[in-house]
């Protein structure tokens, strides 16, 4: 949700059971970045004051960087979701140099963000073929994919797409706990 006084009402009014602050505007980092939770503190504060005084669980969609993660916990927001846009947008380019630097900025993120006392998430522009090395980050909780599942279900179906993403998801997770157990 945009963190806009609309944007609130209509949380309050609905109350979820979580509520992920992004930007709202194409000026504002959006999909090309996450939410600039440093910047914009004095703004955000009272948004997710509000969203938590309702019992709504707070996430920020934010860069993988360690002031936006100080931020986001300076901000009471007990989740980050870590954008993966620029990750994804490397291998769309082929360009393997950008694709592992975006990978373990991402992956420093994680574990700084877990070490902290956040949950972390990440999402945003991943599909079959970027998502496994986000699920193998052992400090990452969610990933969120929705998007991309649901315009792949067109082609094959919602199930088949949804059971696909888990089974690379199972794979790449599996894969680091047998990595870590050596």
């Amino acid at each position: 949700m945009a963190a806009t006084d609309e944007m609130l009402d209509i949380a309050l009014r609905h109350k979820p059971h979580a509520a992920c602050i992004v930007p709202e505007k194409r000026e504002e980092r959006t999909t090309e970045g996450g939410l600039d939770a440093a910047g914009s503190h004095n703004h955000l504060k009272y948004f997710t004051s509000e969203l938590a005084n309702a019992n709504i669980r707070v996430s920020l969609f934010v860069e993988a960087d360690r002031a936006q993660l100080d931020a986001a916990r300076d901000l009471g927001a007990p989740v980050v979701e870590l954008h993966t846009g620029s990750y994804c947008e490397a291998w769309i380019d082929g360009d393997s140099d950008a694709f592992q630097r975006h990978l373990k900025r991402i992956e420093d993120a994680a574990n700084y963000g877990a070490s902290i006392g956040l949950e972390v998430h990440a999402g945003h522009g991943l599909t079959f073929e970027t998502v496994a090395p986000i699920a193998a980050i052992a400090g990452i909780r969610e990933l969120n994919i929705g998007h991309f599942l649901v315009g792949e279900a067109i082609f094959c179906g919602l199930e088949d797409s949804v059971r696909r993403m888990r089974q690379l998801m199972d794979e790449a997770r599996a894969g680091t706990l047998a990595s870590a157990a050596q």
